[in-house]
């Protein structure tokens, strides 16, 4: 799955959105792009419960 998350500006923001999806899926990939605010994300994980930990992390993604 591809998300843009808006907010994630720095490699800070970055760590902190991989920490919140591997909360989850504590063996996906996850690939970021701070300067595209960009996403990709290989899990077996449903898609609602990705969503919901990068909300409550306050990393609200879209679909890109």
């Amino acid at each position: 799955m591809h998300f843009h998350i808006d907010n994630m500006t720095c490699g800070g923001c970055a760590r902190s959105v991989t920490k919140a999806i591997q909360s989850v899926d504590a063996h996906a990939v996850v690939t970021t792009d701070p300067p595209t605010r960009l996403v990709k994300i290989e899990t077996s994980s449903p898609q609602t419960l990705i969503v919901g930990a990068l909300r409550e992390a306050g990393f609200p993604p879209r679909e890109s």
